[in-house]
């Protein structure tokens, strides 16, 4: 039996479809708000992967481990849970994983733990996050989390762990990713001059599974598919959605004086801030992802196009909400 942690997330519903499909039986955790799919070979459990007994659990009869639970913030007020979450949780799912013996354990990172700040270089597995690379605490609590994957490797666990770039997928598009496509679809028009990876969420799956039944442990992968430009994104979304594209250019002194006019609005209103400090440096910064050592490994592998990939998911979104 597999277990996929965070199973309602973008990654983990399409990872649980996905094996469903391959014949898996599935046990699936969720923290709030259990998933509608069903099916015979699923198994929900509602799980907080901060108690140590509600994991003990959830590892009974499981042979494969799939962890992608985890916080994505960039609000100082939630870096508490933040961390909690992301480190502490992952330590958790590691030591249960030792204490199960489990055969294998794929997390699920991100390009954030590699410091993506990076101009001047292509981005790649051997990189570290440091303080001058990363801009964000989101950043540094998924270095922290791999770190203590890499403590279970040292223990003797098997595992392998992903770092994906920006994942393109039809899921809630009111958080995370996902929430790109409605802002091109509400015809946001703001742009910048800002590059990064993108890949599309069943490419992600896909690497996923092809590692977890592969011998490969003890390694990282980078997972994106193409370095893009966020206007081109947003273009091509707004295209798909027959919606105007961005077409006001944002300098970094407009980002600068929004963020600082956001975090007065949401000192005021207690809402969450649209933009940042950390998001509006990183949606400036242009930054390259080297995707070869994955292809290396897998040979067989391929990306799909993301211009594939956004018609696809724009016509998901579309059935799924609803939209004309």
């Amino acid at each position: 039996m597999i277990l996929v942690t965070g199973a309602n997330g973008l990654v983990g519903s399409h990872l649980v479809t996905y094996l469903l499909q391959q014949g898996k039986r599935v046990r699936a955790t969720y923290h709030n708000n259990k998933p509608t799919l069903q099916h015979p070979q699923l198994e929900w459990l509602q799980t907080n992967i901060l108690d140590v007994i509600d994991i003990e659990e959830a590892m009974l009869g499981i042979t494969h481990v799939y962890h992608c639970a985890a916080v994505v913030s960039f609000q100082k007020g939630e870096q508490t849970q933040l961390f909690k979450t992301n480190i502490e949780g992952t330590a958790n799912i590691v030591n249960a994983c030792i204490d199960a013996g489990v055969e294998k354990l794929l997390f699920v990172s991100s390009v954030a733990a590699l410091g993506r700040i990076r101009e001047n270089e292509w981005i790649n597995e051997t990189m570290k996050w440091t303080p001058e690379t990363s801009n964000s605490a989101y950043g540094k609590s998924k270095y922290l989390a791999e770190m203590e994957v890499w403590r279970g490797i040292g223990e003797g666990l098997q595992a392998v762990i992903i770092n994906p770039t920006i994942i393109l997928g039809a899921a809630n598009w009111n958080q995370g990713s996902a929430g790109i496509f409605k802002s091109a679809y509400e015809e946001f028009p703001w742009f910048t001059d800002g590059i990064s990876g993108f890949v599309d969420v069943q490419d992600v799956v896909n690497a996923m599974v092809l590692l977890m039944e592969s011998p490969i442990v003890g390694e990282r992968f980078v997972i994106s598919a193409e370095n893009v430009s966020y206007k081109t994104i947003f273009s091509n979304i707004a295209k798909n959605f027959g919606k105007k594209p961005p077409y006001k250019k944002v300098t970094p002194l407009i980002a600068s004086i929004v963020w600082r006019i956001e975090a007065i609005k949401a000192f005021f209103t207690g809402k969450k801030p649209l933009l940042t400090k950390e998001t509006a440096a990183t949606a400036q910064a242009k930054v390259h992802f080297n995707n070869g050592k994955l292809l290396e490994f897998l040979p067989s592998f391929t990306y799909t196009p993301i211009s594939n990939c956004i018609e696809r998911v724009c016509k998901e979104f579309k059935k799924m909400y609803n939209l004309p």
